[in-house]
Parts: structure tokens; sequence; C-alpha cells
């Protein structure tokens, strides 16, 4: 899951992102070497889908289970805003309960949002425990490979961020030696930086922590010198920490890739429903009205394909 050539991209400022809540935590997503919206495994119409414009409607693609319940359960780690969090109102909020909302309007059912720690969602999808998962994982080769389908439906890499002012003066993660750099436990965050461990002659000082807040807390307090996390989350911490006051993002975007709803590869029919959705927001402009709402249009994808990581 490490880069071997990593691809290092900068998205336009996403600004300030219209959210409330706790500041931004650390990284959710597992990213990969390609930032496209489509790599060597991506597949523009999944089997059986009901595209555009043909006889049938998404919903009708729904397994008949999930049409009898009414509802889609959702594994999601809610604590990552704005990709999802808890509001002041103790609502599900965020880039992803808004796109699933969308979804459900478009599919005749609820998109019911669980929260768990992020290195159980994909266990817990296993399992049966959720229907999909959708926080902000990235799609990958891997996760494919152990029985996951992805539907993608945004884009984002990872980010370095630091208190205001950079007082280390970092540029990339190339700056990382010797310093002490926490990330979460499970994510692509962690690989980047154990990567970068790796070539150092002067150990960095890793601060793996399995829930967000810590990570943030320990930038916050100085036990971190750097924060890696998903860069829509650094670019929401710098605006919102302190008043735009306590933390800055550095350097390039590293290694921009999709995030898919993640569904069960033995479940093609909610996979397919849940593309044909998808397809039909993005065509129909609704997606673009919900990333607009969160100033999160550089992440915007404009095709609903399936397993487009590498």
């Amino acid at each position: 899951m490490t880069a071997s050539a990593p691809r290092r991209l900068r998205l336009a400022a996403i600004g300030a992102f219209a959210a409330t809540g706790a500041l931004l935590l650390s990284a959710c997503g597992d990213q990969t070497d390609d930032g496209g919206s489509g790599g060597s495994g991506e597949e523009t119409a999944a089997e059986g889908s009901a595209e555009p414009g043909g006889d049938g409607t998404p919903a009708d693609l729904l397994p008949q289970a999930i049409r009898d319940a009414g509802t889609i359960r959702v594994g999601s780690d809610i604590a990552y805003p704005p990709i999802e969090f808890y509001d002041e109102n103790e609502e599900v909020a965020g880039i992803d309960p808004a796109i699933a909302s969308a979804l459900g309007e478009v599919l005749g059912v609820d998109f019911v949002f669980e929260n768990g720690t992020f290195d159980g969602l994909l266990v817990g999808l296993s399992s049966g425990r959720h229907d999909v998962v959708i926080s902000a994982v990235t799609d990958t080769r891997e996760r494919q490979e152990g029985g996951i389908d992805f539907v993608n439906y945004f884009q984002a890499g990872s980010a370095l961020l630091v208190p205001a002012g950079n007082p280390d003066g970092i540029e990339s993660v190339e700056d990382l030696c010797g310093l002490s750099v926490a990330a979460q436990q499970g994510t692509a965050n962690e690989a980047v930086l154990l990567e970068q461990a790796e070539t150092c002659d002067e150990p960095i000082d890793t601060v793996i922590n399995s829930v967000d807040s810590e990570s943030i807390t320990a930038l916050q307090s100085g036990r971190a010198d750097v924060l890696i996390t998903d860069y829509p989350v650094a670019l929401y911490n710098e605006a919102e920490g302190g008043g735009g006051d306590t933390f800055e993002v550095v350097g390039e975007q590293i290694d921009a890739a999709p995030y898919g709803i993640a569904v069960p590869a033995d479940q093609p029919e909610l996979r397919d429903a849940i593309q044909a959705a998808l397809q039909q927001i993005i065509d129909d402009g609704t997606y673009a009205e919900v990333l607009a709402e969160w100033n999160a249009e550089a992440g915007a994808v404009d095709e609903a394909t399936v397993n487009a990581g590498e």
C-alpha cells in the first residue's frame, strides 16, 4: 500500500468548510499511487447496472431485503469533520452524509449511519454488521482483493498539518526526520509516515492514535510537531482551528486517490444500485450542489466508477 512513485498534487484551495462541531482530527483514507478518477481496475459501468436513460431505475436494482427494510446500514467513523461528524445538535453531518442522503432520495431508502472506529469498519462490513461503509475510505486494489467493491464518489489525498507559522519549516515529508509526527492507525496517512521513517537517519517519533481526537490534541498540545491527515480534513482544521490562527497546511497534496462507498463483493445488486444512483445525482446536478454546500468541489468526480483504485 506504499507508493513507489508518489504523485503529488495540490487541489484548488477548498477554503473554510461550512461546518460546525469539534476541530478536525486525523486521516481516514488509505491512499494509492494514482490520483486519477480511474486506474487499471476501473469499471465505468458495472455489469447489470441501470444506465441513465435505460429501462428501470436505480431503485429497481436494490436487493429485495434492502427494499423490505427500507434502510441501508452505513458504517462510519463519525468524528472526521468536514467528511462526517456530529453537529451541535448531535445530528450526523458532513460531506458523506449529504451525499448519502441524496442517494437515498433516488433509491427510496434511508441511509442510517452507525458510528465505529475506522480500523474496524471494513471488518464490520465483512461480518454483516454494516450494509456499506461510507467514511472517506480510499479505494485500493488490496482492499478490493479482500472481498470489497468500491463505488467511487470523491477524490482526495494526504496533507501535512502543522502549527500556524510552520515553526519547523516543513515543506514535504522529507522534512519529517527528527520530528514527532501523528497519524491515525490503519490509514494511508500512517503508511506515509512509516514509509518516510524508514528513510530517515534521524528517527521520527511516531505518534499513532486509534482515535482522531488524540491526533489533533497531540498537535495542538505540542506532543506532535506534524499531523498527517486527509487533505480536506487538513484544510478544515486550517480554516476552523482557533478561528484560523492555530494550524497551517504545508506542502503539496500527497497521492490523491478515489474515495469509495464500500460494498461487499458478494452484493453486486447493492453495488450496482448505488453506482446507478450516484451517476444519476451527478448527471442531474444534485451531487455538485452537495459539494458546493461544503466548498468541496475540488474533490468532485464526473463519473460513478467502480473499483477505480490501484
